[in-house]
């Protein structure tokens, strides 16, 4: 039988011996209750950017959902299969959370082939190519642009496409009433990997700029 993964294990072995020692009765509680956390983020699968190591979250405390490039589709109940916009009915309509961040980070890997007009199909079923369609109106505006550096680019569109996403978020009806209510709030945010530096963007203007810590 091929063995489970090392690194996996002793992790687990480090996760029993630390975090969950530290945290065994929010645990109990947790299982005992269920969960209710206060925020949706939706995240890029990257392994560098992780919401509950970044907010510095507990169990329970964030219900997260990672895809490519931190996207959100458009409403589309079309009776095919949209893992995203399941969790996203689960969180707001089970959970009831009170707000839903986007964040978007640097040197997002989906973002950087959604740029590259030459990026070929990683499979027969494309499935980054077709699912980074969702922001290629914007790729192409930004491709066109010789004034700015490649990566001047990327992060443009990486910062775009965090506004395309709650703009997407806004065609779910249920999240747009509630919304209105005043009953959820809607957020942008940009992590700088190599720096560590966190972006939110301003609800009124939309830019995004260094909250104060």
């Amino acid at each position: 039988m091929q063995r489970f993964p090392n690194p996996l294990l002793d992790g687990y072995r480090n996760f029993m011996n630390g975090r969950y020692a530290d945290a065994r009765d929010r645990y109990r509680q947790l299982a005992e209750n269920g969960q209710s956390p206060h925020t949706l983020v939706i995240a890029c699968s990257d392994s560098r950017a992780a919401p509950e190591l970044i907010f510095d979250a507990g169990p329970g405390e964030l219900f997260v959902i990672r895809n490519v490039a931190n996207m959100v589709p458009p409403y589309e109940p079309d009776g095919h299969f949209h893992s995203t916009s399941a969790a996203l009915e689960f969180a707001v309509q089970v959970l009831k959370v009170s707000d839903i961040v986007v964040m978007g980070h640097g040197r997002c890997g989906g973002i950087r082939s959604a740029l590259d007009p030459n990026a070929e199909p990683l499979s027969p079923g494309d499935f980054i190519g077709r699912w980074m369609s969702l922001v290629k109106p914007a790729a192409e505006q930004i491709q066109s642009n010789d004034v700015m550096t490649a990566a001047e680019r990327q992060t443009a569109l990486e910062r775009v496409s965090i506004r395309n996403s709650i703009n997407n978020l806004r065609s779910f009806p249920d999240i747009k009433a509630l919304e209105e209510a005043g009953n959820l709030h809607l957020h942008g945010a940009w992590f700088d990997i190599s720096t560590g530096e966190l972006w939110v963007m301003d609800a009124e203007t939309r830019d995004f700029i260094r909250p104060e810590i």
